[in-house]
């Protein structure tokens, strides 16, 4: 993780792993690396930063075991792996709209479920103070160039609302 407790683009990777594992019984080692890059690429397009990872170290670390052999392998996430997966999936999030913190949005998302619900709430509260803080960011921009000639507001009074919309929802959204 970097010093803030956010997540790093492998750790994003791994986050998506463990979490595939604990939403499955068993896994092959195909199918989860597919699942992965199939979720990886569609929220964030193709990077190698973040498939770089390999899923051998998951087994190495004792966060998942292997049942058996060759191309019947099957991997099932450990104690271990379902302890990491909280960790990874209670992280911070950077500030500013980035790749990244879209993925790590989309993959809190997609395992929130796994929390308990003050968890999930507590997770929903860390994206709604993200959003927060990054429409305080852009409104000040605003502020500072709102007598200037050109586009730039109006593109930053299109960024604020679409993060004023996403923070409505977040204050409206009820986690399971």
């Amino acid at each position: 993780m970097y010093a803030d407790n956010t997540l790093t683009p492998k750790e994003a990777a791994r986050l998506c792993a463990l979490g595939i594992l604990a939403t499955r019984e068993a896994v092959s080692y195909g199918e989860l690396a597919a699942s992965v890059r199939h979720f990886l690429d569609r929220v964030q397009g193709p990077s190698l930063d973040v498939l770089g990872s390999s899923f051998e170290l998951l087994k190495f670390e004792g966060l998942v075991k292997t049942a058996g052999t060759g191309a019947e392998a099957q991997l099932t996430l450990t104690d271990a792996g379902r302890h990491e997966l909280i960790s990874l999936l209670t992280a911070g999030l950077r500030p500013g709209a980035t790749d990244l913190n879209k993925l790590v949005v989309a993959l809190k998302f997609r395992f929130l479920h796994l929390l308990n619900s003050d968890e999930q709430r507590i997770q929903v509260d860390v994206m709604l103070d993200t959003v927060e803080t990054e429409l305080a960011r852009l409104a000040d921009l605003r502020t500072h160039h709102a007598n200037e000639s050109g586009h730039l507001t109006t593109w930053l009074d299109r960024e604020i609302s679409q993060l004023s919309e996403r923070a409505d929802w977040l204050r409206n959204f009820e986690p399971i």
